[in-house]
């Protein structure tokens, strides 16, 4: 078979830049996807939007800027202050190293022939070296795939080390080239076919192969025990009669928890725990384990849930932001068990003992949990809930929910099943009406006086369809100084947001964005300072939020809702 050169990928990269509409960049990647069938590997798809692994694989290549600044010094012979320089003007070190490739003092014969396949071995590696000297290897596999590349080779490898292609690919446009490069007709339910496939695998790789098979190879795929999943997202209810008319009458209604939400997953002996995010948090909470082992029965299942701290001496439930160094910390975990103990709440069942459970309906789903799970306080039970059609007995029950301590309510739909990764119109949340974001962070500034060192302003960003919006700026609400009540400090954001670092212009610093946190605020106003059109007035961090993505932020619509400057 011939080899597929990366230079091959990098005009793809290059003609999907070039153009902002969508259907063109679609027919760029379906035209590559054939391709990429009959001369390449599937799992090189991931390559499109800068990875080495399926989406269900939380780790990232992470090289951050300052070893991507080294590599390129070590590669084309410069030292690393001109980079830095060239860097601080351009703000694009693959464009910097597309620059100094092609000014290399000693041609290389060999520069031009690198394959796909060896920049994907070696980007793998690179995710995998730990411990003493992984800075050296890790150096040593970027200059060697730096070797063999052309100048416009360069400039993508680092981009892609740095995670940040700047190609304009969501996972939206891959789909729909699957569909233009495999499927002739029938365009709308091939996407909805795909995006089911994709729900239940989080793998491009395996749709791909699939769909290169036809529709019936797509419907063969199945959610894997052991793997992380997509849960099922909820829509915003104002009010209980929104919500009846939302999910329908009657309807189940179930306490919100203010915790973290976690997939428990049982496959070949093993429980996992996996974040909205789809991380693995398995190794943070071994009393989750050992809990959900004691009490849950069943050979293979996979659960949704949410985790809740609560005060040993008072009885009572904490709020999130007090155990979310559980989720963040991968040390002291025996003190962090002792000091900050979760209660798991269940509140639905996806799979059990070899069986699909998404198409059925959720109030057979809920009677199966009442037969797996045996309840015991503070350690794991079902979710509080009523089945009612009476609005007052709901709004009873909503007051009993918020004097509890809780964040309001879930209403679902009895009739339907569990639809992955969407906001649909079987599930809404209802809480009080507070001034609460979650936001991410797309952007930050140093600091001055004691606070020099640290990055301790933050731009933060709504969605907007795929795109990312700020919103304002927030300085306050971090701690200076690391205590036991679960607030971020402003070295711990540092630290976070510095390997997230693609872009330095002075002392403003523009990051990935990967960190979410809960913005208050104490009203919105129209403003033509930052993108989204809008503006916080005096925000303030109250949380960090690790257990939540992209997708789970502000939309541009709930700030427009919120704004009292229509």
């Amino acid at each position: 078979m011939k080899e597929m050169m990366y230079s091959e990928l990098v005009e793809v990269y290059d003609n999907l830049a070039l153009t902002s509409k969508r259907l063109e960049k679609v027919r760029v990647l379906a035209e590559f996807l054939k391709k990429l069938k009959k001369e390449g590997k599937s799992e090189w798809i991931y390559l499109i939007k800068g990875r080495a692994v399926p989406d269900y694989d939380s780790r990232e290549i992470g090289i951050s800027t300052q070893l991507a600044i080294k590599a390129i010094g070590n590669s084309f012979g410069i030292r690393n202050d001109d980079v830095v320089k060239k860097y601080r003007k351009i703000g694009d070190l693959g464009e910097i190293a597309e620059e100094f490739s092609s000014k290399r003092k000693q041609g290389n014969l060999f520069s031009g022939k690198l394959s796909v396949g060896k920049v994907f071995e070696n980007l793998r590696k690179i995710m995998i070296i730990e411990g003493k000297g992984a800075v050296d290897k890790k150096l040593g596999l970027i200059s060697e795939i730096l070797a063999l590349s052309s100048s416009k080779d360069a400039k993508y490898i680092i981009r892609t080390l740095l995670s940040d292609l700047r190609v304009g690919v969501a996972d939206g446009i891959i789909r729909d080239g699957i569909a233009e490069a495999f499927f002739s007709s029938d365009k709308d339910g091939i996407a909805n076919l795909l995006d089911e496939a994709f729900g239940l695998s989080n793998d491009f790789a395996v749709v791909l192969n699939a769909a290169a098979e036809g529709k019936e190879a797509l419907k063969r795929i199945e959610i894997t025990p052991g793997k992380p999943i997509n849960v099922m997202l909820a829509v915003k209810a104002e009010s209980i009669e929104e919500a009846f008319k939302i999910c329908g009458k009657p309807a189940a209604f179930e306490y919100k928890y203010d915790g973290f939400r976690v997939v428990i997953s049982k496959g070949k002996g093993e429980i996992k725990l996996f974040t909205r995010r789809l991380e693995d948090v398995t190794k943070q909470f071994p009393d989750v384990i050992k809990n959900v082992s004691e009490n849950v029965t069943g050979d293979t299942f996979i659960l949704d849930s949410e985790i809740v701290g609560y005060d040993k001496k008072t009885g009572k439930y904490t709020p999130f932001q007090a155990i979310s160094q559980r989720i963040r910390r991968k040390y002291d975990i025996d003190k962090l068990e002792r000091n900050l103990p979760v209660e798991i709440n269940v509140f639905d069942v996806i799979y059990y003992n070899g069986k699909n459970f998404l198409e059925t309906k959720f109030l057979e789903r809920r009677k199966l949990l009442e037969k797996i799970v045996k309840s015991k306080k503070f350690k794991i039970r079902l979710s509080e809930q009523i089945i009612t059609d009476d609005q007052k007995k709901a709004e009873q029950f909503y007051k009993k929910a918020l004097d509890a301590g809780e964040e309001g309510l879930m209403i679902k739909n009895l009739n339907v099943g569990y639809k992955q990764a969407r906001r649909v119109g079987f599930i809404a949340k209802l809480k009080p009406s507070v001034k609460d974001l979650d936001l991410v962070i797309t952007g930050a500034e140093y600091g001055s006086g004691k606070r020099g060192g640290w990055i301790t302003s933050y731009y933060v960003s709504c969605i907007n369809g795929e795109n990312l919006l700020e919103v304002g700026k927030v300085s306050s609400g971090l701690k200076e100084k690391e205590n036991d009540d679960g607030n971020v400090t402003y070295e711990e954001m540092t630290k976070m947001l510095k390997p997230l670092i693609i872009e330095e212009k002075g002392n403003y610093v523009k990051v990935k964005p990967r960190v979410v946190v809960s913005v208050t605020y104490q009203n919105i106003q129209k403003s033509p300072s930052y993108s989204s059109g809008y503006a916080l007035r005096f925000p303030r961090i109250t949380a960090y939020r690790p257990d939540r993505d992209i997708k789970d932020i502000t939309s541009l619509k709930e700030i427009e809702k919120g704004t009292n400057a229509k």
